[in-house]
């Protein structure tokens, strides 16, 4: 099991999937998760996707298998996210890489895209956030003063139950994949859900956005809460490189509800963005 180690700070573990041919030299692919999730929430992309590239799937800091040998509150911010992703490329190669990351996990690789630019190959973003809307905020706070208070009023389980079916899944969703879901999620446990709820609450990235000069594409739910218009119009604004892929939902987690298309579109596009570079 890969971990980067570096003095002074936090562990970072990730899994690496890789069946590419042996004698080749295969592009990096680095699927980065959202809201308190780990690298084992990818599993439905893996096998689509790692017989063209060598795959790595980080556990954000403080989550799944990266230890949480930190002060929450002074250690884990948005800064700290992105610097932890460039530690993770810097044993792969030092870079470029294909990014592709879903919710918060895409919002985190926009900064990284943006503030180091030569390590990125292309860079795909699902349902990601630019800024967190009103809608976004509303849906969250479930009838209380925030997203955290809602949380520590309502606990952990009885939250993600709650917005599991006002913003990531629809009705029919079995109800044993919700709850894995929810056993993965609240694993993080009721402090990391609220200090994640806050950094992203506060994050706000449209001025990194005209940075970013990888290509870039944008899958995204139609008509969803998060990913929404106003961040379609954050985008197409800010970044100069830029596709739109909507997919046939208005539910946040289309990572989860259209795997297999999510994850081919993303494959197709690196792929289509190599050829151009070894033209």
């Amino acid at each position: 099991m890969p971990f980067v180690q570096r003095p002074g700070q936090p562990d970072l573990y990730y899994a690496e999937d890789d069946f590419t041919d042996p004698w080749l030299d295969a592009p990096i692919l680095i699927l980065l998760h959202g809201y308190c999730r780990t690298s084992e929430f990818w599993y439905r992309w893996v096998p689509v996707l790692c017989r063209k590239f060598r795959v790595i799937r980080p556990d954000l800091r403080g989550l799944g298998r990266s230890p949480r040998h930190f002060d929450l509150d002074r250690d884990l911010t948005f800064d700290a996210y992105v610097e932890d992703l460039h530690a993770i490329v810097q044993p792969l190669g030092g870079g470029p890489v294909h990014l592709c990351g879903e919710s918060f996990g895409g919002t985190i690789e926009m900064a990284f895209a943006a503030r180091y630019p030569a390590l990125v190959r292309s860079l795909t973003i699902v349902s990601s956030p630019v800024f967190l809307n009103e809608a976004s905020r509303k849906a969250y706070a479930c009838g209380y003063e925030s997203w955290p208070a809602a949380l520590r009023a309502m606990g952990t389980r009885a939250w993600l139950a709650d917005t599991n079916g006002s913003t990531r899944f629809p009705p029919d969703t079995s109800p044993e994949f919700l709850t894995w879901y929810i056993n993965g999620v609240a694993a993080a446990g009721e402090d990391m859900l609220v200090r994640f709820a806050e950094i992203g609450l506060s994050t706000d990235i449209r001025p990194l956005l005209p940075q970013i000069a990888a290509p870039m594409l944008v899958l995204l739910p139609s008509g969803g809460v998060i990913a929404d218009d106003s961040q379609r119009a954050a985008l197409t604004a800010g970044v100069r490189d830029i596709r739109f892929s909507a997919m046939p939902t208005s539910y946040h987690m289309i990572n989860f509800i259209l795997p297999e298309r999510c994850a081919a579109e993303t494959m197709a596009f690196a792929e289509s963005v190599d050829r151009k570079r070894h033209r």
